[in-house]
């Protein structure tokens, strides 16, 4: 065909056949959510579309906007295009947004990972013939450890701390690292403390179903010492502000794929650094990819440049698209 499937815009990702953008960066009148971070749900758009599981955050976020929904796998016509949204794995209501005009089909991932997390929808293969794919972490050193090795330390750190009498304060992204740590603590340890930006997102994913264990929300009256050895879950930027100093003698962590690189850590303070990211790993975009079938792949916000290298080596026709995507998982982090 020679119109494609899905265009790129000075606004975002765009449909011609559908007259609808994916994540757009700027107003539009029609906009395909991936999910609710804010780099791609973003503020003024006329109508928004995405998951039912998707739509409570996003309203969170972006306040009283007019939004539709779909359940995963159900299929909307709009205008010339065939539209349904697919679990990506990234966070809690998180889709890839497949697209087919005229029996050509592409697939724009937003953000996603492969592993199942045991919180949010698991990944889901779908066949296409293009693939928009993120590449935050495509580069070969980049390869997580098993969840659970991950969940063991993250305990054992904090049920050291616990014994000494010592308050643990861990960085983790507001809206999906921060829920993903909660499911993974062990609530025997200690009581579990948590950032206002934290706890307003736990209580809108509570209200859908998600499990998550108790938690306290700190407040300015809150005494540290009436909560001895907690785990304070707050996202990174609140670790090195005024509100973190009530914690006193505290260590300090942080939660994020970035931590796989050196200093990293340090430049964010942290006296410990835990390698746990809710984006694909280097081998996860190879399999991602490779289960897509498809022969034609859009690298966009990562390590563009060499992943795209380097599926052209393997025969893709791989083209680099820029984007006004973060991709900087916890290091541009969202605090809404």
């Amino acid at each position: 065909m020679n119109t494609p499937v899905l265009s790129f815009t000075d606004k975002g990702i765009y449909c011609p056949a559908g007259d609808f953008h994916i994540d757009p960066w700027r107003p539009v009148a029609r906009a395909l959510i991936t999910h609710g971070h804010a780099d791609h749900s973003r503020w003024g758009h006329d109508s928004y579309l995405s998951t039912d599981a998707a739509a409570p955050v996003i309203r969170h976020r972006l306040g009283d906007i007019s939004i539709d929904t779909l359940r995963y796998g159900e299929q909307r016509r709009i205008g010339g295009a065939t539209v349904s949204f697919h679990p990506a794995g990234h966070i809690p209501g998180s889709a890839q947004i497949r697209v087919e005009v005229a029996g050509e089909v592409w697939v724009a991932s937003g953000d996603y990972k492969v592993s199942p997390d045991g919180l949010c929808e698991a990944f889901e293969p779908v066949k296409c013939h293009a693939f928009i794919t993120e590449c935050t972490f495509g580069l070969p050193v980049f390869k997580w450890a098993p969840q659970a090795t991950v969940a063991a330390d993250i305990n054992a750190w904090w049920s050291a701390c616990a014994a000494e009498g010592r308050p643990c304060l861990l960085g983790a992204y507001s809206l999906g690292k921060a829920q993903r740590v909660l499911a993974l603590l062990n609530p025997a340890i200690g009581p579990i403390l948590t950032h206002g930006a934290v706890e307003n997102t736990n209580e809108v994913l509570r209200a859908q179903g998600y499990a998550l264990p108790d938690t306290v929300r700190v407040t300015p009256d809150l005494d540290p010492k009436q909560h001895p050895g907690a785990m304070v879950i707050a996202p990174p930027s609140a670790l090195g502000a005024t509100w973190a100093r009530r914690f006193r003698g505290a260590q300090v962590a942080m939660a994020s794929g970035w931590m796989r690189l050196r200093g990293v850590r340090r430049r964010r303070g942290a006296d410990r650094g835990f390698v746990l990211s809710d984006h694909a790993d280097w081998d996860e975009l190879h399999q991602a990819i490779r289960e897509t079938g498809a022969e034609k792949v859009f690298a966009t916000h990562g390590y563009t440049d060499i992943f795209a290298r380097w599926l052209g080596s393997r025969g893709y026709d791989a083209r680099i698209v820029p984007t006004e995507f973060g991709g900087d998982e916890d290091i541009a982090e969202d605090t809404a």
